[in-house]
């Protein structure tokens, strides 16, 4: 079916950007969240991501005004009921996201294409939760989303192939690029990026490296953009340890074993950039490490 208007569950930092990229692509958005300062938030930093792709000339200000006359906003889940694409993008929590699709459903129209941004929980469980498991599919997008090429589109065991080509068409459309994944815990780029940053935490936990050694010997030594700590707390610590979880309990293998030290950091409240502190202090000027 040809995708023409979609729903978006959750206007945090995946949501607003799933929100920017289908509105600037031309698709009508009607952007959910339980919060109105939530949404408002949202539509700010929208505004702001597109008037900056307008100072680097990618857009013009015709494509800004564009973009945010394509988004509506709603507080009322049932709003989105008449969308051909619904993503889900709450919190990385399997029992809020069950809940998100039990209160949905009975509001969807029967073509209705369901989907979730998870990074890492089970599609297929997912999809056995809703009244449409041959509609539903894993559109997970990177971080942050106006920036990011790659886009994992996840089967679950139940996906047909008319819904998984609708959804490799939107992509094209919003001009990135497609990796299919098979549903096994974190698919891909987690799969593969998740341990990593573990191993990282591991080597500081143990006294290998302090938080800047690490950082540097990954940035200048691997050519990484980002290191493994800073990147950790750029996607947000409690997201980190939700995704090893999920890899150690889905795949019973030692070697996916979270981390002490990034359990106790997510039991502090240490969650990253949004919460002030994490590997880092951000609550000065400059991000000073906090070990």
């Amino acid at each position: 079916m040809e995708i023409r208007d979609i729903g978006i569950v959750g206007a945090g930092q995946m949501g607003n950007g799933i929100a920017h990229v289908c509105a600037l692509a031309g698709y009508r958005v009607k952007l959910n969240d339980v919060s109105q300062d939530a949404i408002n938030a949202a539509l700010a930093t929208i505004e702001a991501n597109l008037n900056r792709q307008i100072a680097r000339g990618k857009i013009t200000e015709a494509d800004r005004d564009g973009a945010m006359g394509n988004i509506q906003t709603t507080l009322r889940l049932a709003d989105l009921g008449d969308t051909d694409l619904v993503i889900e993008a709450a919190t990385e929590r399997e029992t809020i996201k069950t809940a998100i699709f039990e209160d949905l459903v009975p509001h969807l129209r029967e073509n209705t294409i369901l989907t979730s941004n998870t990074s890492s929980i089970s599609i297929t469980r997912l999809a056995s939760r809703t009244d449409r498991p041959e509609r539903f599919m894993g559109f997970h997008f990177m971080n942050p989303v106006p920036l990011m090429q790659l886009v994992e589109l996840i089967r679950g065991i139940a996906t047909d192939e008319p819904t998984y080509n609708s959804c490799l068409a939107v992509v094209n459309r919003l001009g990135k690029t497609a990796a299919s994944a098979e549903d096994f815990p974190a698919f891909i780029v987690n799969r593969i990026l998740m341990p990593m940053i573990n191993e990282a935490v591991y080597t500081l936990y143990e006294g290998v490296g302090s938080v800047s050694s690490i950082d540097s010997s990954l940035r200048l030594g691997a050519n990484h953009p980002m290191g493994p700590l800073e990147l950790a707390d750029f996607i947000g610590l409690d997201t980190c340890l939700a995704i090893m979880n999920v890899l150690h309990e889905g795949l019973a293998d030692t070697k996916y074993r979270p981390c002490p030290l990034l359990t106790k950091y997510v039991e502090a409240g240490w969650l990253g950039r949004k919460a002030g502190r994490g590997f880092y202090d951000y609550r000065g000027e400059t991000p000073v490490p906090t070990r």
